[in-house]
């Protein structure tokens, strides 16, 4: 296969790149930002060698501890687990939490080979344990999998005696009942909330 088939290919990884716009990537790539292109390789590859998975959480970090597990200024009390590190960030940047995290890498899924030891529940009761954890928030998604793995992270949580929450899950801000898909509209109606 030729270099330019190669780089088509290898750019079809990304989510959501297809034949088509792997093509167009490549064509802009090589014919109008060349410099781009070779810039993108080397931080590619910087990155690739230097970021890893963080001892204590295991999102994405250049050092043995993410920033995050670092600092004193976190609420050890406090854990969020989410399935994935683009989660944990997007925690970060809209809310206030000022706990600490622990990343899955996943979802409890059988077929796709993610089981418990995949997703690092050993790693997770004993920071539990360790931390003297108060409250497991559990952050993930509200998808059947996302859900077995909240309903088995909370079995979990409740034989070492901590507390659990979950996120909301409903309509939201901003959002019409008339617009609303029905299955979130039932978990909505399910899960009311007395107005204070």
């Amino acid at each position: 296969m030729s270099a330019l088939g190669k780089l088509m290919n290898a750019l079809q990884i990304l989510p959501g790149v297809g034949p088509k716009t792997a093509q167009r990537m490549t064509f802009y790539l090589l014919q109008k930002n060349r410099p781009g292109a070779e810039k993108l390789a080397e931080i590619l590859k910087q990155a690739c060698e230097t970021i890893r998975q963080c001892d204590r959480c295991r999102t994405l970090t250049e050092n043995r501890l993410c920033r995050i597990c670092a600092s004193s200024d976190r609420d050890e009390s406090l854990l969020c687990v989410v399935e994935s590190p683009a989660e944990l960030m997007q925690i970060e940047q809209a809310t206030g939490f000022n706990g600490k995290y622990f990343v899955l890498h996943g979802r409890l899924s059988p077929l796709d080979g993610m089981g418990p030891a995949e997703l690092g529940f050993h790693q997770l009761v004993d920071i539990m344990s360790r931390e003297n954890t108060r409250e497991l928030i559990i952050a993930t998604n509200a998808t059947i999998e996302g859900e077995t793995t909240a309903r088995y992270l909370a079995q979990m949580a409740a034989g070492v005696g901590i507390k659990t929450t979950r996120l909301a899950h409903g309509v939201p801000l901003g959002g019409e009942l008339e617009y609303t898909d029905a299955n979130t509209l039932a978990h909505a109606f399910s899960h009311r909330e007395p107005v204070e």
